[in-house]
This record gives structure tokens, sequence and C-alpha cells, in this order.
């Protein structure tokens, strides 16, 4: 084997993952002989539940860009007029996570559909918004190459937002993202299906994290000896327009929610994004699995066939509550499931939450009711999943 050979770069990356899983849990070790919080496999004496939120694409067209600077009074530009409608919801969650579909522009330089490059001004709306971090692998991830990469990152940084999925550096690609809700330890994984077709940058194939089931579940593994206590995995993946998961997805998550270390599964959320229109949540092999959240922000959306979606205005918020292990070493368990249908008003340029604008009068149940029925298409109410406020 050699450089550039995938199964050379898969073994050089779980080696890179394993020496810093080791690294961690050294440090990790040492933290609890402080006082400190503990691991992964063991809760800390006072451990409580804490509640997560995701969301979907975040995908601005040109006409969202517009929108932007005219809410910026033409200076500028500011996307949090866009999600004060969720607003609520995302800040009151311990942690909160996105998906950042596109790569950052540079000095005015911003497009959008068919190579987006967006104003960074999105990291500081997400940050105000309450996100803590972002999924950042997609189709689009190398829209603007490994610059645009490097121009998101840093733009996520600069705002106080962590990310997954994409890198700058190979030791960046190899450490582990764990972000802190409550008094658990949260690793966020994030993997693309594809960049439509554009090479990874020369030299640098660990720029976005594809899927790879195998790789999945090393890092997985790693995330888990690393400190975390809960495993979440953002996949954008699917097939567009597509209501229904697709045979890959389902033959993943299957696989994916199947795999167990000690008796405990190696991943306990799979939050799905890409497929531009809402899809089913369910719980296989005791986890959920979020098919597809839809679009959360985008302009006017068409499908294959040419014509004007409006399915690709809406989208879901998902909400799981977990619950720490009842004894060392056990999972987190999700003790409630919930969604939020959401709707981005094209018009308006602003971010709906279904239920409160039909609280308040407003003519949405039709769509409202759509939402609900995809979401729950795979017998998801059975198994506890409910719709939020």
């Amino acid at each position: 084997m050699k450089w550039g050979d995938p199964v050379f770069l898969a073994r050089r990356h779980q080696v890179a993952l394993a020496m810093t899983a080791l690294l961690a849990a050294a440090a990790a070790c040492q933290a609890r002989e402080h006082g400190t919080a503990g691991s992964g496999n063991h809760a800390p004496a006072a451990a409580r539940g804490f509640t997560l939120v995701a969301s979907g694409d975040i995908l601005p067209h040109a006409g969202i860009i517009d929108r932007a600077r005219f809410d910026a009074g033409g200076t500028g530009y500011d996307f949090r007029p866009m999600l004060a409608g969720i607003e609520p919801v995302v800040s009151r969650a311990d942690l909160a996570l996105c998906h950042m579909e596109t790569v950052y522009g540079a000095d005015g330089d911003y497009t959008g559909y068919p190579v987006f490059k967006s104003p960074p001004e999105i990291a500081t709306a997400v940050a105000a918004t309450g996100y803590d971090g972002c999924s950042t692998a997609s189709n689009h991830s190398l829209d603007d190459g490994a610059a645009g990469v490097q121009r998101t990152l840093d733009a996520l940084d600069g705002a106080g937002v962590r990310h997954a999925g994409t890198a700058r550096t190979e030791a960046e690609a190899n450490s582990v993202t764990l972000l802190r809700a409550g008094t658990a330890q949260v690793a966020h994984l994030a993997y693309t299906y594809d960049t439509n077709g554009l090479p990874l940058p020369e030299g640098q194939p660990w720029t976005v994290n594809l899927i790879d089931g195998d790789r999945i579940l090393a890092d997985a593994k790693a995330a888990r000896k690393a400190g975390a206590d809960v495993v979440v995995v953002s996949l954008h993946w699917g097939t567009e327009w597509q209501d229904a998961p697709d045979d890959h997805q389902l033959t993943l998550a299957r696989t994916l929610t199947a795999s167990r270390t000690g008796g405990r599964p190696d991943i306990d959320l799979i939050l799905g994004t890409h497929a531009h229109v809402p899809q089913a949540y369910e719980k296989i092999n005791g986890t959920w699995v979020v098919y597809g959240m839809g679009d959360q922000i985008a302009g006017e959306m068409f499908n294959d066939l040419g014509a004007r979606d409006p399915r690709g205005n809406q989208s879901t918020v998902a909400r799981f509550t977990f619950a720490p292990p009842a004894r060392a070493g056990a999972r987190w368990t999700v003790r409630k499931a919930e969604f939020v249908p959401q709707l981005f008003d094209v018009d308006a340029g602003r971010v709906v939450n279904l239920n409160q604008a039909l609280a308040q009068g407003a003519a949405v149940q039709g769509v409202r009711d759509r939402i609900r029925d995809v979401v729950l298409g795979r017998g998801a109410a059975k198994d506890g999943l409910v719709m939020g406020e």
C-alpha cells in the first residue's frame, strides 16, 4: 500500500485516532484523580440528564444572501432574523447542533446554486441562535476547495461554534469533537456521501469525511475511548426529494446501530441531512435514527423534475432528552424523543415554528400534518416519538 490508497488512508486515520484516544483517556484519568468530570465509561457521581436538539441543512441560495443583506440594512449580512423564530427551541437545549451545508466565501465573493459560497456572518447568526456546534461534511464541502473549508472553520471558531466533518489539518481531522452537555461529554462525528464529484485536495485526503461504515464505527469507538458518554453521528446521505429513506440509508443505519463494544452501543444517535425534504425518524436496535431533517434555510427549491417544490422548505428540529446511566459503563438512554415541525417562509425570509404559528391562527395545519405523517411513517410513535412545541 502507498499514500493515496484508500485502505492505507483508512488505516492511517484509525492509528492516529487511536493515539488521540489513548492520550485523551490518560488525561481523563488524571482529571478524575483531581475530582473533575469522568470519561465515557465512568459517569460523574452527580450526573444529570441533558437535552440535545438538531436541525437540518442551512443552504443559502442567492435570494437568501440578498435577504440577509437587506436585514443588515445594506451593509454586511445579518442572518439572525431568519432564525429568530426557532431560537427559543434551540437556546433552551443543553446542546444544539446545526448542519452547515455550504462553505464561506471571501471579500463579497458570495454565490448560491450550483456552487455555494456563503457570507461568514452565518456563523455569527448560528451562535446567536444558541447552536453549540455544526456538522460541516456535505456534497458542497469542496465548492471552493481547501480554501473554502479553511474560511468556514475559521469563521465558526471565531463565533465560538464547534464543528465536525471537515478539517484544515490532518491533526484536526484525527481529533474528536467533544462537547459538554450538562455533565455529559458528547462526541459529534460527521460524514458525507460525496463531494459532487470534486476530488479531495491534493495531499489533503483528510479535508472531508466520506461515509464508510467501517471508518465510522472505528471513529465512534475512538471517541468513546477519548471520553465520550454519548456518540452522535451526522450523515449527509439519502436520495434527494424522496420522503422515504433509500436502501443505502436503511442498510447503513442497521449496521451502525447494531455495533456494540462491551455490550454498549458504539453510536447513540444518528442525524441525517441532504434529501431536502423531511424524512422519518426510527428506533433501530434501540438507537434513534433521523433519516433526514430537511432544509432549515433554503431559497425557492425545485425538484428533479424542475418544478417548484414546497417540501424543500419544510424540516424538523429533532429533540432528544438523555438520562444518565444507572451504573458506570452503561448507556445514556433517550427518555424522551420529540420532533418540532418547521417551515422556511421564503417570502418573509424567516424560519417558522409550525406548532406556534398554528396556535397563533396561521393557516399551516396542512403543512404541519404532512411533516408529522412523514416523520411518523416508519412507526416511531410506538417507540415514544412525539411532536413537541
